[in-house]
């Protein structure tokens, strides 16, 4: 196993390797061409991590998107004379740009229907390639120009080596650049789903957007590389089986994992071209069956290592991230009043077709206040959260925060008015630890860009953000836990973890969701001293829990919900005395 720390301290040696390896004595000419190729499919695939592997969205179409760099730098410098060197900023315009477009429509799909979608305009750009008189229709581009520096032309491919891996290099250090932002954490935030991300004021399509446009982006400077490298394109490498390609070196080789994707187009290349090599003398005759082979070896690998194999060579986890205690304290926002109106909802209504989860719910819930709402289950009582926060939208009613009407704001405007939730059933995300889980809280308290991120100019913000995240866990008693896997916690840990994370927001309001489901008898007295201390601090508080043992002797009132309708409303010792709460939800313990 390669420790975690050994890791970290490539981008040196690696620097020094892509210079000197070419150049070692009796280094084979065909190894180097090899590892060209290599190098070229490890750039998409690393693309492919931040689409597919980190953000969720399967693309069969990054050769594609590949070949808009390769034929843009291809027509400038062999029809208009403009520099290879050029022919980068140029084609990495026209990728973003047609990856904007391209994505705008693609993003907003899901599951099995977003890999369709990119399967259909990758099919559609491919017979654009092979039909286009300017891009030399089937035949291609031949007599492309090759890079040059200082008037000496690279057209040794001891040469390109050196340039294709500086820019494996600095693909690789751009990505962790990127997902160690607070760009990167939106992004991370979807395999966490959609839901908890913009309930925390993450931008998901855009979030979704920037993913599917950084992976373009890769591709397309890759697709110069390979333009130039090659000195000719046609349409036959950006077709659909490359694409397929390159999505299996990311899997194979670990998709959430930039170095998986380096190993990933290691094997795959190399292990392709021996069959290519060995199969035919095996059997004595040519044909394609190193790709029977060849999937036969992928089925293996998927079945032995599903996460790829990087997690088997290395401890992955996530990293010890020091917070800096000089880091200087975010803004806070101003609270209302206490006693003030804060929420209010009237006529509250939604179905589901002939269902009616919530029917005509009226109810209001002062600043300084801890109101419960509680009831059976299907009562609608998640249901009325979701309306509330803006995840669902109500078919009739209204609701009005701080005297403003929010209702059918998306869940992102939701958070930016002062309203924080936890969920019914936990919202984390697997692939990152506590402390990065509760900093996604803070999005909104944040600006710095994607392009921040990248060059590392985001430093002193993320410093405020993460000091902030630190703050809160200290906050429910959960300091020690911060460099731990989310996923690794206790489910009810995992539930103080989301109030961390909601706090991290500075809301006014908070909705919690059955919080102390899977806590201890002594773990419940704790998170009910936190709530008295967050109403003391003018933080109101809608609290959603079975548990009535730690709801009456915490809530100011309760209101009851049965079958979708209010059933009653009141301090909490008034409504236990009342016989239809008793019979439709308290039974004889009360």
């Amino acid at each position: 196993m390669i420790p975690s720390r050994f890791v970290s301290l490539w981008p040196l040696p690696a620097l020094l390797a892509a210079l000197l390896v070419p150049w070692l004595p009796g280094m084979p000419a065909f190894w180097v061409t090899l590892a060209n190729y290599t190098g070229i499919s490890a750039i998409v695939a690393i693309g492919l991590v931040v689409l597919t592997g980190i953000g969720g969205m399967t693309s069969f179409g990054q050769a594609t998107i590949l070949g808009l760099g390769a034929y843009t730098t291809a027509v400038l410098s062999k029809y208009y004379d403009v520099s290879p060197w050029l022919g980068l900023p140029a084609g990495l315009v026209v990728t973003a740009a047609g990856a904007a477009l391209l994505g705008a429509i693609t993003v907003r799909l899901s599951g099995h229907y977003l890999a369709l979608g990119t399967i259909a305009w990758s099919v559609g750009l491919y017979y654009t390639f092979a039909n286009l008189d300017l891009l030399g229709r089937n035949d291609g581009i031949p007599g492309i120009p090759p890079l040059s520096i200082l008037d000496v032309k690279l057209l040794d491919g001891r040469a390109s080596f050196s340039v294709i891996w500086i820019g494996v290099i600095l693909a690789a250090l751009a990505t962790n650049n990127l997902l160690d932002s607070r760009a990167g954490r939106a992004i991370r935030a979807l395999r966490g789903g959609s839901v908890a991300a913009a309930s925390f004021g993450v931008d998901t399509p855009r979030a979704r957007l920037l993913a599917f446009v950084y992976a373009a982006l890769l591709a397309g400077s890759a697709g110069w590389l390979y333009a130039h490298m090659q000195r000719s394109v046609n349409p036959t490498p950006f077709g659909f089986y490359p694409s397929i390609q390159y999505l299996l070196m990311t899997v194979i080789g670990g998709a959430a994992h930039v170095p998986g994707a380096l190993l990933g187009a290691i094997l795959v290349t190399t292990v392709n071209d021996r069959l290519q090599d060995i199969l035919p003398r095996l059997f004595g005759a040519r044909g394609n069956y190193e790709t029977i082979v060849f999937g036969m070896l992928l089925i293996a690998v998927l079945q032995w290592a599903p996460n790829g194999l990087w997690p088997l060579i290395a401890r992955v986890r996530p990293r010890r991230r020091p917070i800096r205690p000089d880091a200087a304290r975010l803004p806070l926002r101003t609270m209302p009043p206490a006693g003030s109106a804060l929420l209010e909802v009237s006529g509250l209504r939604r179905s589901f077709g002939g269902l009616v989860a919530v029917n005509d719910v009226d109810f209001g819930l002062a600043a300084g206040e801890i109101v419960g709402l509680i009831g059976p289950n299907g009562a609608g009582k998640s249901t009325t959260f979701n309306l509330v926060t803006g995840v669902d939208t109500p078919n009739a009613g209204r609701v009005r925060f701080q005297g403003r009407d929010i209702t059918g704001l998306p869940a992102r405007g939701i958070a930016e008015a002062g309203i924080a939730r936890t969920f019914q059933h936990v919202k984390l995300v697997p692939t990152m630890s506590v402390i990065e889980n509760v900093a996604i809280g803070a999005h909104l308290r944040g600006h710095a860009s994607a392009i921040a991120g990248l060059l590392r100019l985001d430093r002193a913000e993320d410093a405020r953000l993460y000091a902030e995240a630190a703050r809160q866990l200290v906050r429910v008693g959960l300091a020690e836990a911060a460099d731990r896997p989310a996923t690794a916690l206790p489910l009810g840990q995992q539930r103080i973890v989301e109030i961390a994370r909601a706090l991290c927001l500075d809301p006014v309001l908070l909705l919690l969701d059955e919080p102390a489901a899977g806590l201890r008898h002594h773990e419940k007295a704790e998170l009910a001293a936190l709530l008295r201390r967050l109403r003391a601090e003018g933080v109101s508080i809608l609290l959603v829990e079975h548990d009535m043992e730690f709801v009456m002797g915490l809530v100011d009132r309760l209101v009851v919900m049965d079958f979708g309708t209010k059933l009653a409303e009141g301090p909490a010792e008034q409504v236990r005395q009342d016989p239809r709460v008793i019979e439709a939800y308290l039974g004889s313990v009360a």
